[in-house]
């Protein structure tokens, strides 16, 4: 088994790839990736860059590069549940692209014409393994699992976030994971976004950020380690 691993920066890919036994890398389309083991997993780890698009680009050339048989995205986000705290962490049970507007065509936001799902379904599998490995880390009242929304910007008002939690429903919201998502669904590879929360998506958002980022980032390594124990 092949597992992809992704982070969207690098504070988010880091400490991974200093922990792994790295064997070999390959660069394509810019982006290096790092093949080798971890906790006794044969895994690929490649930063993809902040956006969907760069998220989307990245996954496909994981899955089609390399052939992974799971995809794991780990990385950082801002709470639009007002109980989540800075530090806690979601598990994806889906996922919505919620800069996607074609309302003027009578189509509800974030549904994309044309395609069968916009809603993007992660692995039942790796949710529950995902799930498991953040309560026994932070404790059951730190990990929660829901729908993670993804859009082209940085959320930092109050308004965008009662937005997007009346229109979506969504536990939490970054700029990457449905992008990811869109591509499993379409290759169909299994895979599950877990975030580390850095910032209430208010105001302070961008101070919150820098401050938090790399907590974040060590929490979400714990999540993928004790996944790879049990994988």
């Amino acid at each position: 088994m092949l597992i992809g691993i992704i982070g969207a920066m690098n504070e988010e890919v880091i400490q991974l790839k200093e922990t792994m036994n790295l064997k070999e890398t390959k660069t394509i389309g810019g982006y290096e990736f790092f093949k080798g083991e971890l906790y006794g997993k044969n895994i690929v780890l490649v930063e993809c860059g902040i956006g969907k698009v760069n998220a989307a680009l990245c996954s496909t050339l994981l899955i089609e590069a390399f052939n992974v048989d799971k995809v794991l995205f780990t990385g950082v986000a801002g709470a639009l549940n007002p109980e989540i705290n800075i530090g806690d962490i979601v598990v994806s049970t889906d996922l919505i692209e919620h800069d996607f507007n074609a309302t003027a065509f009578g189509y509800d936001f974030g549904v994309i014409p044309r395609m069968e799902n916009s809603k993007f379904k992660a692995d039942k599998d790796l949710v529950e393994l995902a799930k498991e490995a953040g309560e026994k880390e932070f404790g059951k009242e730190r990990v929660w699992t829901g729908t993670i929304l993804s859009g082209d910007e940085f959320v930092a008002s109050p308004e965008k976030i009662k937005w997007l939690r009346d229109t979506f429903n969504g536990e939490c919201t970054e700029m990457e994971g449905a992008a990811v998502a869109h591509v499993c669904e379409l290759l169909g590879k299994p895979f599950v976004i877990i975030r580390s929360i850095s910032d209430k998506a208010n105001h302070d958002a961008n101070m919150n950020f820098d401050e938090f980022v790399k907590l974040a980032a060590q929490n979400s390594k714990l999540i993928i380690e004790g996944m790879l124990n049990q994988l």
